[in-house]
């Protein structure tokens, strides 16, 4: 059983306390399928499974806990503590990502990974930290970023609950597509102005 059959499994057996310690631990770099299961909620909640409330408050509140455990970690730890971090995690390449982002988008770039760059939500936790960003602006950007990531993904659970199979192996590709094309306009317009500064 793949480790998103295995959560859903311990999800539907237990309830709301997975929910919460999965999207946690997930938000805190570790790499986790959460989304499955915030997904997962949201049809539940459409078939009178669960509560609207406490499946929001709950994945809402877990969230960013984890995203502030990461940006602790990177405080207090340092560049040397969260590159290896991320080195175990295997997402050393999504903390240089990460750092580009928050060199060139600051508070955006944390709100944006969030709910639509989610893959470098974690590593920009630690870069944030590592550059000791203002707590407060993190803190406000973090919270209406993981808000707007809590209702998306509960409301598209409940939208689609007659099709969540389908609905969660689309999404579960969603986030690196986006990636995918981002940085390719990225590097588009690099090499154009790369081009352009040769020619002269």
């Amino acid at each position: 059983m793949s480790l998103s059959g295995q959560l859903l499994a311990a999800f539907a057996l237990y309830g709301l306390p997975v929910l919460f310690g999965v999207v946690l631990i997930g938000s805190a770099g570790i790499p986790v399928p959460g989304v499955v299961l915030v997904i997962a909620a949201g049809a539940l909640v459409q078939q009178g499974e669960m509560n609207l409330w406490w499946v929001l408050g709950l994945t809402c509140s877990a969230a960013i806990l984890g995203d502030n455990l990461g940006y602790a970690i990177g405080l207090s730890g340092g560049r040397r503590l969260a590159r290896r971090v991320s080195r175990r995690l295997g997402a050393e390449s999504h903390l240089r990502d990460a750092e580009a982002l928050a060199r060139k988008w600051g508070g955006l770039g944390i709100f944006f990974s969030r709910w639509l760059l989610t893959p470098l939500g974690s590593s920009l936790n630690l870069a944030s930290g590592m550059a000791a960003y203002p707590y407060l602006h993190f803190l406000l950007f973090d919270v209406s970023g993981e808000v707007l990531w809590t209702i998306e993904y509960v409301l598209l659970g409940e939208l689609l609950s007659d099709r969540i199979g389908t609905l969660l192996d689309l999404l579960g590709q969603l986030p690196w597509v986006v990636l995918g094309l981002i940085s390719a306009a990225i590097f588009g317009r690099s090499l154009v102005g790369y081009l352009c500064k040769s020619r002269r």
